[in-house]
């Protein structure tokens, strides 16, 4: 009697073929659709939370917002009040300034519902990285705001009133409250290059020897990004944010290349 011998089952090399839900079913177009409506409802509400705290706050908040402005004029001996031309014009402004400041208290948890949005997509062992991303890009934004405000926008402030040093400053409130915001969160926005080059890298758009390789293309970019951000010519401002930017360039390559790393790893033991 012919024995027959099956050959044993192939084994994927890549357990995880391709990325799933936690329930193992895939998530279809509308799925996709509603799982970013409930994100986003999630997103508002706690921009909303938030926005209430930071009003019961403003006047601390606008207070301490206001020093950089305030130490320069006394620096320069003038006068430091601020103005307003509309009756409603601070009424206006503490909303705003509550809106903002409710958007960089609810950083985390916004970025944390982006991560619960595109995770999905990814594969089971690349979802343990939810809370360093979370972490990371909320920690970020808010190191690049808190870095605008501390440096970029004095050094800013300072070439802008003493250059103009023949003229009586008059800064209204919300004149003041546009320059501040546009560098605080400009800079915020743009510190998150580290978050955005470890997503990529995670699904495999780039690699650490692309990176390296446009590393001359990057520096040019990051120094029209310095010079965008900060509302003077001052070479010193543009410095001041551009050299923070190459850093944090060459913090992504690292990341990148950590996530490489880890993924060839992954393969070899697959394959193993």
């Amino acid at each position: 009697m012919a024995t027959i011998i099956q050959n044993p089952p192939t084994q994927n090399p890549n357990p995880d073929p391709e990325p799933e839900l936690s329930d193992g079913k895939q998530m279809s177009f509308l799925e996709h659709l509603e799982e970013l409506r409930k994100r986003l409802l999630y997103s508002v509400y706690s921009i909303i939370a938030g926005t209430g705290i930071c009003f019961y706050f403003r006047d601390r908040i606008y207070k301490y917002l206001s020093l950089p402005l305030t130490d320069t004029l006394r620096a320069l001996h003038l006068s430091d009040k601020l103005v307003y031309t509309n009756p409603v014009d601070p009424f206006n402004l503490y909303i705003k300034l509550s809106i903002m400041a409710g958007v960089f208290l609810a950083s985390p948890f916004i970025l944390w519902q982006l991560w619960l949005f595109i995770s999905p997509g990814l594969y089971r062992h690349e979802k343990r990285y939810v809370w360093p991303f979370v972490f990371l890009t909320s920690g970020l934004f808010i190191s690049g705001g808190f870095f605008a405000y501390k440096l970029a926008l004095p050094k800013a402030l300072r070439f802008l009133v003493d250059f103009a040093g023949q003229f009586q400053p008059m800064v209204t409130i919300n004149e003041y409250w546009d320059l501040a915001m546009s560098i605080m969160v400009g800079v915020g926005v743009v510190f998150e290059l580290p978050a955005v080059i470890l997503v990529l890298s995670l699904f495999g758009i780039v690699t650490p020897r692309f990176l390296i390789k446009n590393f001359r293309y990057a520096v040019l970019i990051t120094a029209v990004l310095a010079a965008g951000i900060v509302p003077s010519n001052d070479m010193a401002s543009i410095f001041v944010v551009w050299i923070p930017l190459v850093g944090l360039y060459i913090l992504s390559i690292g990341l990148c290349w950590l996530v490489y790393l880890k993924k060839k790893r992954n393969r070899k033991n697959a394959e193993a």
